[in-house]
């Protein structure tokens, strides 16, 4: 029997394992592989600090969503190897494979920062792309009375390009629902030349900003935290002081693909964009998070991916040539606080557009508008994540 590994069961490997479980042929046996036993809605992490949702409301154990027929083993990965088709466990046991799709997603790595991890770390300085991260910054703003409260992003790729800009408009709403305000600084911080990547995006995301009274910081290329002096500080030894610091660490691949040897710098895996065949070995693809491929690190991103990527498997048992057919394809909905949120549809070449786009019961969305569809769009995700997506169903955009 030949064997089809998928390493990790995060946001699209159980994409993955609920499309192929179906179509593989009898001899294929499919194996998904990963070693943490609970799944999280992390965009829901957005909401956490500002006590819109809590832990309950985006944990779900990861066997809820792994249909019958697919083996689960719930194992710690220390390496792949691809040249004798195995993944050596930490046990010191092996798993063989003919197929391998890898992934294994990104994590926040803020001990890559000098300084980040000192004594300002959960005190003043704090993440929400993890569930520790948003819980404790929940508990932070409960005792916020006003100052320099700052967002960071220190640079891409990270998780959700978007969720940084979205959270300094939530920040701002909250701050406006609690009377505080006129007694907080709001800065935002980036070091990319405009709030976002693509120009269309930026264009609709800067006024926003400017209307909500947010000092935009552009160019800022971090080299360190200041914690002593509660302020982080650039490469040309530019400084941002801070009362309190939301900030977006650096992210990485897994370590698992770190001890592979395989990885780029920072443990992401070379993928061809188009096809999503790894430049590893002709056997071993990989999608969403663990991809070096330029596209945002979101969910969407995966529920694209998987579609074109369970064609190309099929396409690679059966000795066909592969579908250069991915096209970077990936959207979401920026939150701007006040019940209203900004929708965005992009791929590699295609910028974001004032398009309509259909919503089953609460569409149709509108690109590039602040709308209260949107937003209810934006809140109808979870549920549409749990039952939808995960489980390898279509959407209707």
């Amino acid at each position: 029997m030949k064997r089809l590994v998928i390493l990790g069961a995060g946001t699209g490997g159980t994409m993955m394992a609920n499309h192929l479980y179906k179509k593989l042929e009898p001899e294929w046996k499919l194996t998904l592989l990963d070693q943490y036993p609970n799944h999280y809605y992390q965009p829901g992490f957005l909401f956490i600090p500002f006590g819109m949702y809590s832990e309950k409301d985006v944990v779900r154990p990861k066997r809820d969503f792994i249909p019958e027929g697919v083996e689960y083993v719930e194992s710690t990965v220390d390496r792949i190897e691809p040249n004798t088709n195995q993944i050596r466990l930490e046990s010191g046991a092996t798993m063989s494979y003919d197929i391998l799709i890898i992934a294994t997603g990104s994590k926040s790595a803020p001990e890559l920062t000098p300084g980040m991890l000192g004594e300002d770390w959960r005190k003043q300085i704090f993440d929400f792309y993890t569930i520790d991260g948003a819980i404790a910054l929940h508990r932070a703003l409960q005792d916020w009375n006003g100052g320099r409260l700052v967002i960071h992003l220190l640079e891409l790729p990270v998780k959700c390009q978007v969720a940084p800009i979205e959270f300094t408009f939530l920040a701002e709403w909250w701050l406006t629902q609690h009377r505080l305000r006129e007694r907080t600084e709001l800065t935002y911080v980036t070091p990319l030349p405009r709030v976002s990547m693509k120009p269309s995006c930026s264009d609709t995301l800067e006024p926003v900003a400017k209307r909500k009274g947010i000092t935009v910081v552009n160019g800022f290329k971090t080299e360190r935290v200041d914690a002593p002096h509660h302020s982080i500080v650039s490469e040309e030894g530019k400084t941002v002081p801070y009362d309190l610091l939301v900030t977006i660490p650096i992210h990485t691949g897994d370590q698992a693909i770190a001890r592979s040897g395989f990885g780029n710098r920072r443990h992401f895996v070379p993928t061809d964009p188009r096809t999503l065949q790894s430049k590893v070995n002709e056997n071993v693809f990989v999608l969403g998070d663990a991809t070096d491929v330029m596209t945002s690190k979101a969910g969407s991103v995966a529920h694209f991916e998987s579609e074109v990527l369970t064609r190309n498997i099929l396409h690679y048992i059966h000795g066909e040539p592969l579908e250069q057919s991915y096209d970077g394809h990936a959207n979401c909905y920026i939150e701007s606080g006040y019940n209203k949120a900004i929708f965005v549809d992009f791929g590699y070449d295609r910028q974001p557009a004032p398009e309509k786009y259909p919503l089953p019961h609460l569409g149709p969305l509108s690109g590039l508008e602040e709308t209260h569809a949107n937003h209810l769009g934006k809140l109808a995700l979870r549920w549409i994540y749990w039952n939808v997506l995960l489980r390898g169903r279509k959407t209707s955009f």
